[in-house]
């Protein structure tokens, strides 16, 4: 049997092809300047972080104790400082408490806390504001802040206002680097670093830095995070510094980035600060590195003897508040 070819235009339509739907490509957002390499150093392959210090830290006792403080009455011109631990600190001046960098997690994800918070939460005096430097996991943690919210302000780094938005806090400042914000009798300014602030692996746009507070009559310097770069002569020609809280710990980095501060560097800030007083942080704490635990306050204490200024130095006891 025969068929009959069809002519062009009596062949049946095709069905139209369905058009993909094209996302459009993701912007990059950009970086904040002084944003570190992420490319590892050289040779980091060859230790285990996990075999050397992780492993073996989850068998080690935690030390320290949390004292039942006796926060003293300030007069005009004083300020108050208790160490929680790592980079966490109460500040008080009369009339008002800040909180920065609270964290009173006992673990970073598979990292183990080694020593006490300093005093316990509910030890704590009323807080009018907190400060968070940037959105390391050690730096912000959200379960510390949701207990510690109480439809007060908190400030952040640009582009960190969204992991806090939700905890509980009546307003979240988000600052750039010298943007300034005025939390009732206290003055804050966000300062540089040399650092990164990303969270996760694809969120490197998050903001980071350290503070200026002004309160009391007195200026406080937290560093928060940050290898040593040339700014810090900046951050003290801006204001005259009383107190710098300043990073020693964590430099020996299992990704061989420089991404932290040595003892050393973190006293060469400390001088072209123009500080009047070093306090020491971000050591002992949680073990994020490969030195051992001892070597920082030992070498910053080594180093500030031989430079004739180990007067000017101030190790704080944790949940001991020391008037300045």
């Amino acid at each position: 049997m025969k068929t009959s070819k069809l002519s062009a235009d009596q062949k049946p339509d095709k069905p139209a092809r369905r058009k993909r739907k094209i996302l459009p490509r993701l912007r990059r957002r950009k970086k904040p300047s002084n944003h570190v390499g992420l490319k590892p150093g050289e040779g980091w392959h060859k230790r285990n972080f996990l075999a050397e210090v992780v492993w073996p830290s989850l068998f080690e006792r935690r030390t320290g104790e949390r004292r039942a403080p006796e926060f003293p009455d300030l007069a005009d011109g004083q300020v108050s400082l208790t160490w929680i631990g790592h980079a966490s600190f109460l500040l008080q001046s009369p009339g008002f408490n800040l909180l920065i960098d609270p964290n009173w997690s006992r673990w970073l994800k598979v990292i183990k806390r080694l020593r006490e918070p300093g005093l316990e939460l509910n030890a704590l005096p009323d807080i009018d504001a907190v400060l968070v430097t940037h959105a390391h996991f050690d730096h912000l943690d959200r379960r510390t802040l949701r207990k510690i919210a109480a439809e007060q302000p908190i400030v952040v780094p640009r582009n960190v206002g969204g992991l806090v938005q939700d905890l509980g806090f009546a307003r979240t400042h988000e600052l750039d680097v010298w943007e300034s914000v005025q939390l009732g009798p206290v003055r804050v300014t966000m300062t540089p670093a040399h650092h990164w602030g990303a969270r996760m692996l694809a969120d490197s746009h998050r903001g980071f830095g350290g503070y200026l507070i002004e309160a009391g009559g007195r200026t406080i310097f937290h560093c928060g995070d940050s290898a040593y770069f040339p700014g810090f002569a900046e951050i003290g020609k801006r204001l005259p510094v009383d107190v710098a809280l300043m990073p020693i710990g964590a430099y020996d980095n299992p990704s061989k980035r420089e991404v932290h501060m040595t003892p050393e560097d973190a006293l060469r800030a400390f001088v072209e600060l123009g500080a009047g007083t070093f306090v020491p942080m971000h050591y002992g704490t949680f073990q994020l590195s490969y030195e051992p635990a001892w070597e920082p306050p030992s070498r910053l204490i080594e180093c500030a003897g031989a430079q004739g200024l180990l007067d000017r130095v101030c190790f704080l006891r944790e949940g001991e508040p020391r008037v300045f």
